[in-house]
């Protein structure tokens, strides 16, 4: 059977704890919170809830681990293979970390099983290979001297994930981070933190040191605060909402003036011109906004389409959402399960009537789906204008927004119209086009005639309020390592 035919039971989960030090423990306070499953409402188990006094005991444990014997004098060749032997455990218990990313988060088993698992494994496989190659160089210089930079460890990193890819997300910040010879204070979204807490015993199990990756469970503000003002975290990385990145940077320059990456929202453009494959850019276009229901910070939630195929391309993705299964996670058949909670669905749900209210026309979908758990029909709006609070906000949930263009120039200047710049994407057979969009529009990845595709060797990042920095290929190392610059005279 493939992976995509095998059926896979929610699996049960007793309650958790948070890995400090190599050791499982409480909270320092003892108060715990629940996980819940979106699909149903139900309790899943009890977190343990970190806070302030747990966050300081976990860079207390990574401060000492960074500074201790068997990291500092692991070679990168040793550390790669730790990162290898993680990806092997990590495909060895495939079947049983997609079950939890289904239960934590509502996503399709076999979109955990065939996407999330799989790409979580090669992105340690990935940086598993730069663990040795992360090196300085000699730099000639005037007069006797020798000069040469070496690429230290920034130090104790502390590292927010978000929900809505939650082992991916955790691969992204981990594995360069670990490549480099940093130690990790990770904080979990509250919404899912299963996954992270049994890779973290994969961890374990690969024989990485005590203190070297911590895993503290909680809530943005209070255990996420703390992670951003630390005074002796060296580096925080974050993905999430840019209104919650500000905080964070905010947080990082009052307090030591730690380094901050941030991976932020984005209201990417997806834009089909009338010369394009119009059936495989219909099929794309939906998938680009309705995947992982439609909870991606690369969703192309805004569609323009050049006015003579406009009717065609709508019609196609309609029928496309019409048939969406939405359903139980775990059923092999299903193609969209719930928004991660009660609250992102409401948030969904208000966007959907704002869309209605400022005049767009619901072509498709609208409303809650009536069943238990936090499902949303998906929803797709024309006639929707540039300025609209639809075309203008990230919803993150199956929302999609469409309109109309005139030529190359108006498609530019309407998909520029935002104050993000992660992704987009451009759809058409003229070479020409295609490259004066992908030069013309502001983000920090665009694709022809294609979506969503990523590869660990690729760099990812946005323009303008969709973050600071980038994440995954040779780019993300500069992230996690200080360059020193190291000059010796030659001779009296």
């Amino acid at each position: 059977m493939t992976a995509a035919e095998q059926t896979i039971a929610p699996p049960k989960v007793s309650n958790k704890k948070m890995l400090i030090g190599g050791q499982w423990v409480d909270s320092v306070s003892g108060k715990t919170f629940e996980s819940i499953n979106p699909a149903t409402g139900d309790t899943i188990c009890q977190i343990a809830e970190g806070d302030k006094a747990d966050v300081d005991l976990a860079v207390k444990a990574a401060r000492k681990a960074l500074e201790s014997k068997p990291w500092v004098r692991m070679t990168g060749a040793k550390r790669g293979r730790l990162l290898y032997k993680l990806a092997d455990l990590i495909d060895a218990n495939r079947a049983e970390l997609a079950a939890l990313e289904s239960l934590d988060n509502g996503k399709p088993i076999n979109d955990a099983m065939n996407v999330d698992i799989p790409g979580t494994a090669n992105i340690y496989r990935y940086f598993a290979g730069w663990a040795d190659k992360n090196h300085g160089k000699t730099v000639p210089t005037a007069g006797p001297y020798m000069a040469y930079t070496r690429h230290e460890p920034v130090g104790v990193v502390g590292q927010i994930i978000p929900w809505n890819f939650p082992a991916m997300m955790m691969s992204w910040k981990w594995a360069p981070a670990l490549a480099c010879g940093c130690t990790i204070v990770l904080k979990p979204a509250e919404q899912t933190p299963l996954s992270a807490l049994r890779i973290a015993e994969l961890a374990q199990e690969a024989g990485f040191p005590d203190g070297v990756v911590n895993v503290v469970t909680g809530f943005g503000p209070t255990a996420g605060a703390a992670v951003a003002e630390h005074m002796d975290i060296d580096k925080v990385a974050f993905t999430g909402s840019t209104a919650v990145g500000q905080q964070i940077m905010q947080a990082a320059a009052k307090s030591n003036l730690k380094r901050v990456t941030l991976e932020l929202g984005g209201k990417s453009p997806n834009v089909v011109f009338a010369d394009a494959d119009i059936e495989m850019a219909a099929t794309h276009a939906f998938f680009a906004l309705f995947f992982n229901m439609g909870q991606c910070c690369t969703a192309g939630s805004r569609l323009f389409v050049e006015e003579p195929v406009f009717d065609q391309v709508m019609d196609a993705i309609k029928t496309r959402a019409e048939r969406q299964r939405i359903g139980d996670p775990f059923d092999a058949k299903t193609t969209q399960g719930p928004q991660v909670s009660e609250k992102q669905m409401n948030t969904i749900l208000g966007y959907i009537e704002a869309g209605k209210s400022d005049g767009a026309i619901c072509l498709t979908g609208g409303g809650r789906v009536d069943r238990a758990g936090y499902f949303v029909q998906p929803t797709v709006f024309t006639d929707v204008k540039d300025d609209m609070k639809i075309a203008q906000e990230e919803i993150f949930g199956p929302v999609l927004s469409a309109m109309k263009f005139t030529d190359v120039d108006d498609a530019i200047r309407r998909g520029n119209n935002t104050k993000y710049g992660l992704a987009a994407a451009v759809w058409t057979r003229d070479i020409n086009k295609a490259n004066k969009f992908s030069a013309g529009i502001k983000a920090g990845t665009v694709w022809v005639n294609c979506y969503n595709v990523f590869d660990p060797a690729v760099p990812f990042g946005g323009f303008n309020m969709s973050g600071v920095g980038r994440e995954m290929g040779e780019y993300a190392l500069s992230n996690y390592t200080e360059v020193k610059s190291v000059v010796t005279a030659l001779g009296k």
